[in-house]
């Protein structure tokens, strides 16, 4: 008797010990292969430094079929690891939008979340030989306060399967989600500046990914003409058609060599329109040659021609009296959808080019690391300018001989010290002389050979701006806003949140012929396997006391 209560005393103090470590030493250990139950340490600090309540409200609940059953879990589970590490700070709810008490309720429901920058998705299943269709909202809405970010969960490469888009919405929940509690946050706010003076696009065409921007960073357009850029983050030239004084070059020089941030969205050719018929692309000089030479890249006035390509409505004929109006391939507007191995562009959607040139990487920028993100499919046609751009080509039918031109480079990423293109130009006696930096902290520049990339449409008739990347033709939104913004979050962000975009996840398909054909096979496995091993464990512990007891 005695030694059976200092056993259950013993028992006890094990177990009380157990619960006091546990409570006291926070402990989390990912057995997966690929890590999909951890988050990055970026993460952990941006949760751990929140100073008020997030609210994160949930709208991807419900029956779905296994994909975004998928998604949902992959959701439910991170913000579950986000609120572990939140201090109390984080509040998760979860509905579903389809429940309501009547058609006229649900239909209200639907429309406040879209008013609230949700896209809701059309959801076909095919089970047990059914077709289903359901309306779901894959998003969530993160709130702080009286702010809200709208955070949309299905995302990826939309040229990719149903399946591969899911697992790439998948691989960026923590992504998405972060960066949604970030803005509400609202850290020390990083500083981007804009050049638009060179630009004689109107704003009510920059604004969609000017206002973008805004919401997570203050913002500073270049309409004072500063006399340098220190002190900015990160700097945006937009779309130049006017050549840059040696001055202006001389302040881009210097903000670049000073661990400066430079994003650059220009052309190789203008192209004007010069009738019903075409356009006329001619070179454009920019007067910024020498200093892209320095750093390593060459811009060529060129345009690229790519059988990958959006569409234009284009008059292919009459139908009576009538103008016949179709939709028709334009390979003067490349779909870039072939991207680099870089955090910025991975599971990144097409992104939309109007008359895009090639770009060039040069010898002799030492000390700078060049990483391609945006290059054009391998079947190209260069056009020198100047040249004659008539639509008449686009009601031909391409000669596929013509386009083995190769994979053109159309955005790239420069890294490292660089050296100033005013080196041994500026002299002693030189004003500027006080300040010149010959070298400096490392820096980083990106350079696109297509300034419309950053240009969205306009809808006059409602006069209203259009998404960026969004086409009229396909009313679909390519990804040009989502690389701008990944691109700059890349290129400010000390913390390296932006790397939780790097997650990987293997899809582990299953057969579903063997599925369906083996079906009950497993099902009967599955209900008889657990009480045929329940039983075998009461018989063989019923054999064991026999023995014992006799």
């Amino acid at each position: 008797m005695k030694k059976n209560l200092t056993r259950f005393v013993l028992l006890v103090v094990v177990l009380a010990g157990i619960n006091w470590l546990a409570s006291s030493f926070f402990f989390r250990w990912d057995l997966t292969e690929d890590k999909r139950y951890s988050i990055s340490d970026a993460t952990k600090t941006l949760l751990g430094s929140l100073e008020k309540d997030v609210i994160v409200n949930v709208y991807l609940s419900g029956d779905f079929p296994a994909g975004f059953e998928r998604l949902e879990s992959a959701t439910r589970e991170t913000l579950e690891e986000f609120k572990t590490y939140a201090n109390g700070h984080l509040i998760v709810n979860y509905s579903d939008p389809s429940a309501a008490t009547s058609e006229e309720q649900r239909q209200k429901q639907y429309m406040s979340l879209i008013d609230r920058g949700l896209n809701p998705t059309n959801v076909f299943a095919n089970e047990d030989g059914k077709r289903t269709e359901k309306i779901i909202f894959p998003g969530v809405i993160v709130q702080a306060d009286t702010l809200s970010v709208p955070v949309q969960l299905l995302k990826g490469n939309k040229a990719s399967s149903p399946e591969e888009q899911l697992n790439q919405s998948y691989e960026g929940v923590e992504f998405e989600l972060a960066s949604a509690i970030r803005v509400l946050a609202n850290p020390e706010r990083k500083k981007v500046g804009f050049v638009v003076s060179h630009t004689k696009i109107s704003p009510a065409r920059l604004s969609d990914i000017i206002a973008t921007i805004q919401q997570s960073y203050d913002v500073f357009l270049d309409m004072n003409n500063p006399e340098s850029y220190e002190g900015l983050d990160a700097l945006i030239i937009m779309k130049p058609d006017s050549a840059f004084s040696e001055a202006e070059k001389y302040k881009l020089d210097q903000y670049v060599v000073g661990g400066g941030k430079a994003l650059f969205f220009v052309d190789g050719a203008r192209v004007d329109s010069v009738s019903l018929d075409g356009n006329y692309a001619q070179p454009l000089d920019l007067n910024l040659g020498d200093l892209f030479f320095k750093w390593g890249v060459r811009l060529n006035t060129n345009l690229v021609k790519d059988m990958n390509c959006a569409q234009i409505l284009l008059n292919v004929g009459n139908v009576g009296d009538n103008p016949e109006i179709k939709p028709m391939p334009w390979r003067f507007f490349p779909l870039l959808n072939n991207f680099g191995t870089h955090t910025v562009t991975r599971n990144l959607n097409a992104v939309y080019t109007r008359f895009l040139s090639s770009i060039d990487t040069v010898g002799g920028a030492n000390g700078i690391a060049k990483m391609p993100l945006l290059l054009t499919s391998p079947y190209t046609q260069l056009v020198n300018a100047p040249a004659l751009v008539g639509y008449n080509e686009a009601r031909k039918d391409p000669e596929p001989s013509e386009y083995r031109s190769g994979i053109k480079l159309a955005g790239v990423l420069l890294e490292g010290s660089f050296t100033s293109l005013f080196q041994n130009r500026i002299l002693p006696g030189d004003p500027r002389a006080a300040k010149f930096k010959a070298s400096g902290n490392a820096g980083k520049v990106i350079i696109c050979s297509d300034g419309d990339l950053i240009v969205n449409d306009y809808d006059y008739k409602r006069n209203a701006p259009l998404p960026l990347g969004y086409d009229r033709v396909t009313k679909q939104t390519f990804g040009n806003k989502d690389f701008v913004l990944h691109a700059l979050d890349y290129m400010t962000d000390a913390n390296g949140l932006i790397n939780a975009r790097g997650k990987q996840i293997a899809i582990r398909a299953l057969d579903k012929i063997q599925i369906q054909e083996n079906r009950k096979f497993w099902q009967t496995l599955n209900l008889l396997l657990p009480v045929v091993l329940i039983g075998l464990f009461g018989a063989a512990r019923y054999y064991l006391r026999i023995r014992k007891f006799g």
